[in-house]
């Protein structure tokens, strides 16, 4: 990675071809094989299964800011070319609230005909959060969305409630809230949210991520997970075949590696990214593969997951 992202330097993946093209399992590390299982699902379905057809051809994307210093924000975002769009870290361990005030003034101020995002993975208190916006809204900073401010549902009502005696128009985006909770469902239900932010690969594919969407009513975001251009393929099938896309997304996250495995990677041109399949180069492939040990590990795994499908 071009840039340290929520405490990872590289990410790892394994391809494989099925009848539909080429489709990437890349759950992290970390996760037990229960839950990077789901994630194989729903790479097998992009590969070989009955996908919907996509309703659009191209998709709006924008640009991702680590939690870096201020004197590297304008070097992080370059990559991404020209963007109408920025979500911007913020709640990084070992940072301060005054360190993301800090590097969200040096993007307004830097980019101000362009929209801001915040996203905390969770990382803050009721508390924070409220400060936060607020201390934006002073400053006279408009935000489109603050992405899960909180860790549990519970908080994400509560800060959607205080929120309101500050503005109406600054929306509160779920993205944890319902991929790592057993009904991904209960965070619409609590109104804890304006907006879901939806990954098809935790969420057991397309057609699994379409059901849940249909039945939450909200409006969607579609997001990565630090995927390589093959998993990002997936994610923009996903954002075509929405019925309603009204937000940009964010699958433009290729552009924070320093390389790809993809003859043709995903790379947005104005803020945009064509929908459309794309296949490794052997040459590329080459490059970046794994050392016996860590394939070794990939195809361990992924028999145990397998058996659990």
């Amino acid at each position: 990675m071009r840039t340290k992202f929520r405490g990872l330097t590289h990410r790892e993946a394994l391809l494989f071809e099925g009848e539909n093209g080429w489709a990437e399992w890349s759950p992290f590390l970390e996760y037990e094989d229960e839950e990077a299982a789901i994630w194989l699902s729903a790479a097998i379905e992009f590969a070989s299964g009955n996908l919907p057809p996509t309703l659009r051809s191209q998709i709006g994307i924008n640009a991702t800011l680590p939690a870096v210093g201020v004197d590297e924000v304008e070097k992080a975002l370059k990559p991404f070319g020209k963007f109408g769009t920025v979500k911007i870290k913020v709640a990084e361990k070992g940072q301060t609230l005054q360190d993301d005030i800090n590097r969200i003034v040096k993007v307004w101020q830097t980019y101000p005909e362009v929209k801001i995002r915040l996203d905390a993975n969770g990382g803050l208190e009721v508390s924070e959060a409220i400060a936060l916006v607020g201390m934006m809204l002073e400053n006279g900073i408009q935000l489109e969305y603050f992405e899960q401010p909180c860790q549990t549902i519970a908080e994400l009502a509560e800060f959607k409630h205080l929120l309101r005696r500050y503005s109406d128009k600054v929306k509160v985006a779920a993205d944890e809230s319902v991929r790592k909770v057993s009904d991904p469902l209960a965070v619409a239900m609590a109104g804890a949210a304006d907006i879901l932010v939806l990954k098809a690969a935790p969420l057991g594919g397309i057609r699994r991520t379409l059901d849940i969407v249909r039945e939450a009513g909200l409006p969607v975001v579609v997001s990565s997970a630090l995927d390589t251009s093959i998993g990002i393929s997936m994610g923009l099938h996903l954002a075509g075949a929405l019925p309603e896309l009204s937000y940009d997304c964010g699958l433009g996250t290729a552009a924070m590696f320093i390389g790809d495995i993809a003859k043709d990677p995903l790379i947005a041109e104005d803020g945009v990214l064509e929908i459309r399949r794309v296949e490794p180069d052997q040459g590329r492939l080459q490059v970046f593969a794994a050392e016996d040990h860590r394939a070794d590990w990939w195809l361990e795994r992924l028999e145990r997951c397998y058996r659990l499908i």
